[in-house]
């Protein structure tokens, strides 16, 4: 029997409940998307369109690609793509990336030449996006389909980020 997304609610909803929020919701995600897609970087962004900033929430490479800190949003074909359209940013090649990601290098020096970026739509606005990254060619639409099914997984590990971030604020109050 083939393994189906559906596989994983019970262990994923498990980890949403504990109390480390988001890395545990993030992390049972990254597990999950590892191995029904396949990816050998995961990370996951939120972003304020309102204020145009985007924040790595979680990442499953610390030191290529730390968490925390505010950045502007780019700009032009990926931000048309994710941010307006809500559709799915796959790259295919370093060259593919290379057009829209300063830090190319970085990605060519993981190992890893191809991409996908998954905006998670909530109440009309992409609240953050999935971002894996493989080796040339990896993003198929075999695979796309797929890492398009863990798109709830994501929807409730950024809300519990938010529930996380709200809950830290009013401690430090």
């Amino acid at each position: 029997m083939t393994a189906s997304v559906n596989d994983y609610w019970d262990e994923f909803m498990a980890a949403v409940a504990e109390a480390d929020q988001p890395r545990r919701a993030f992390e049972v995600l990254q597990r999950i998307t590892e191995e029904m897609v396949g990816t050998q970087l995961f990370t996951a962004m939120t972003y304020d369109s309102i204020a145009g900033l985007a924040r790595r929430t979680y990442s499953g490479n610390e030191t290529a690609y730390p968490t925390g800190g505010f950045k502007p949003m780019s700009i032009g074909i990926w931000s048309e793509t994710v941010i307006e359209k809500q559709q799915p940013y796959v790259s295919n090649t370093i060259e593919q990336i290379a057009e829209v990601f300063a830090d190319w290098p970085l990605i060519q020096s993981l190992g890893c030449e191809s991409g996908c970026n998954i905006p998670v739509v909530i109440a009309g606005d992409v609240v953050g996006t999935l971002n894996l990254l493989d080796a040339k060619g990896h993003y198929t639409p075999e695979r796309m389909a797929i890492a398009m099914q863990l798109r709830p997984f994501a929807a409730i590990a950024f809300m519990a980020a938010d529930k996380a971030a709200a809950r830290d604020a009013a401690g430090a109050a």
